[in-house]
């Protein structure tokens, strides 16, 4: 974890209006860092929908992961009186459980809450209502006018009891990238089913070795392929039940088509954010499903693949498939602490970092989950110069992920990490790790106390 401080150049103008960005706890207990005082007890006001501290003057804590650090920057170089504390932290990804972890301390030695975090899980108000962290937004906090700009379900993965606890910054709604001019000089068409698309992996194994079609290597392939092939594995019921079956032909007949391709090489087992994957392979990418993020952060961003190359289509669906069906990789989520002893920055903060065109719309990395800036987002995109084609297949994608793979407190990344990745990498086939991947999240789940049935 880590601070980020601004330079000399960028204090000049507003020193003489305000005190030092780092105040208090912050500047010297990194670890922990995060608004000091206790944030409750006495002195506390009801007020929009829950206890509220005692407000003060200093500086706003916000914990962001590295991509939405330059958010966290923009805004306070937009709001120069703005006090903050912009912390680095790893933004809980792959299910590490750092964010509740924290909170736990914090609550046990009642102080060190952040204002607003930044999450890359939709999961974590399955923990962090109950624990007292995430306070309520639609209770007056947030406008309902706001609230109806998000896209539909946007925030379902925020809400309990018809509240909402936090506000989600991207759909990452999973789609099918490919390189347009590759794909053109091979002689391929973009595959529309998953038979096609198998079928097209087999043609590239034998014709063109070496280039890829797909890759199964990340903690997150799931979310990616088994998600958007309805496979029953991760369907949440209720508050705390779930249902866990991973036999059922939506899971198995996906789980054959990619042991085919890993088998035949078409589709990598290295992870597309892996060294051997940037070095060796990311040039060779033909086909790629993945979520909307991919298109700046991967191709973009990670593999350097030039402009005027990568296009991108709907996800494949099964032959006869009446209902296109999507996977979803993350997003995220931004929460705000009942703690917080500053209110209103940290709403107005929220506000902002989700909604404001500034930086949703014009340079958000991915697919804005507030529907106006989306509009813009896709417009910045296609006048970018850097993809080929239309881009409606991103925004059609947004309404089509399936709606029963739920965001349970167990994390499926972690699970397919210990469970399913490492028999990848000893020559296994996902079909055969399925029974053991179903245990898996059985037990998972019933730790998090969950009530399953299969």
């Amino acid at each position: 974890m880590s601070v980020y401080k601004p330079s000399a150049a960028q204090e000049t103008g507003t020193s003489r209006r305000r005190i030092s960005l780092l105040a208090g706890c912050a500047a010297t207990v990194l670890l922990t860092v995060a608004a000091c005082g206790s944030g409750g007890g006495a002195g506390t006001t009801t007020k929009d929908g829950f206890a509220q501290a005692p407000q003060k003057d200093g500086a706003l804590t916000v914990w962001v992961d590295a991509t939405r650090m330059d958010a966290a920057k923009q805004y306070q170089a937009s709001h120069p009186d703005v006090k903050m504390n912009i912390v680095s932290y790893d933004g809980d990804a792959n299910g590490s459980n750092y964010l509740q972890t924290k909170v736990q301390l914090f609550n046990r030695t009642g102080k060190g809450w952040p204002d607003v975090v930044f999450s890359s899980q939709n999961n974590e108000v399955t923990w962090a209502v109950d624990a007292g962290f995430a306070a309520p937004l639609n209770k007056g906090l947030i406008p309902d006018a706001t609230l109806g700009g998000f896209a539909k379900g946007a925030n379902d993965v925020c809400t309990v009891d018809g509240t909402l606890y936090c506000l989600r910054n991207d759909l990452s709604q999973a789609v099918l990238w490919y390189n347009a001019p590759l794909l053109k000089k091979f002689g391929y068409t973009v595959p529309t089913t998953w038979e096609e698309y198998q079928a097209l992996g087999e043609k590239v194994a034998k014709e063109h070795p070496g280039y890829l079609v797909g890759d199964a290597g990340d903690s997150f392939t799931p979310e990616i392929y088994l998600w958007a092939s309805k496979c029953g594995a991760n369907h949440i019921t209720g508050p705390k039940s779930a249902s866990v079956n991973t036999a059922g032909e939506a899971c198995t007949k996906m789980a054959k088509l990619m042991d085919v391709l890993i088998k035949n090489k078409s589709m990598s087992i290295s992870g597309v954010f892996s060294t051997d994957f940037a070095k060796n392979k990311a040039d060779k990418v033909l086909l790629m499903p993945g979520p909307a993020w991919y298109g700046g952060a991967l191709f973009q961003g990670t593999f350097k693949t030039p402009a005027k190359q990568i296009a991108v289509a709907p996800m494949p669906q099964w032959q006869g498939e009446t209902s296109p069906s999507t996977g979803n990789v993350g997003g995220g989520t931004w929460l705000l602490s009942q703690h917080s002893e500053h209110i209103k920055a940290a709403t107005d903060f929220l506000k902002w970092v989700t909604t404001d065109n500034a930086y949703q719309g014009e340079k958000a990395p991915g697919f804005p989950a507030y529907a106006p800036a989306a509009e813009n987002w896709l417009k910045a995109q296609a006048a970018s110069g850097y993809f080929v084609g239309d881009l409606t297949p991103l925004k059609d994608a947004s309404s089509q992920v399936w709606s029963d793979w739920g965001s349970g407190q167990f994390s499926q990344e972690a699970i397919w990490a210990a469970t399913v990745k490492p028999g990848l990498t000893q020559g296994k086939s996902i079909e055969s790790l399925l029974p053991a991947w179903q245990d898996s999240i059985v037990k998972y789940a019933k730790a998090d106390g969950y009530k399953v049935s299969r």
